[in-house]
């Protein structure tokens, strides 16, 4: 089972593209505390690539700004590549199924969300088709 879990605070604001076909793709970059200190007693920090795509992709671009905290869960994705130098490099990116915005709306760290009546704290998005569905009886017996 290849899955990941990881909250951090974005790096930079996201990178939204789309692919020749059409379809968005969003580059963000998360940094994510370590749950432990090193021998100097200092907490180290991971920073760790994030592609999102489609609908996801465009609510990132939309609601996310550098220094919002997210939750991402997704998978771990390997490459290889080589440098414009020619030497050979190796690049580890997390693949996002679900991005969950963490910062609220007030914190003044994402000013869209509240203007445009988006996406605030606790906000979750994914690349699901299910999420997407809304009931159409309300009158459920439950």
């Amino acid at each position: 089972m290849n899955k990941v879990y990881l909250i951090g605070n974005l790096t930079r604001d996201p990178e939204l593209s789309t692919t020749t076909s059409g379809v968005s793709v969003c580059r963000l970059s998360i940094a994510v505390g370590r749950r432990f200190a090193n021998a100097d007693g200092e907490r180290e920090t991971d920073f760790f690539n994030i592609t999102a795509w489609r609908g996801t992709a465009e609510n990132c671009a939309k609601f996310l700004k550098k220094g919002n905290k997210i939750a991402v869960s997704g998978s771990i994705q390997t490459r290889n590549y080589e440098r414009a130098d020619g030497t050979k490099g190796f690049a580890v990116d997390i693949i996002a199924d679900e991005v969950e915005f963490l910062s609220s709306k007030n914190d003044g760290s994402s000013e869209s969300s509240s203007s445009e009546g988006g996406m605030g704290a606790g906000a979750n998005i994914s690349n699901s088709p299910v999420a997407d569905l809304q009931p159409i009886d309300d009158d459920l017996p439950f």
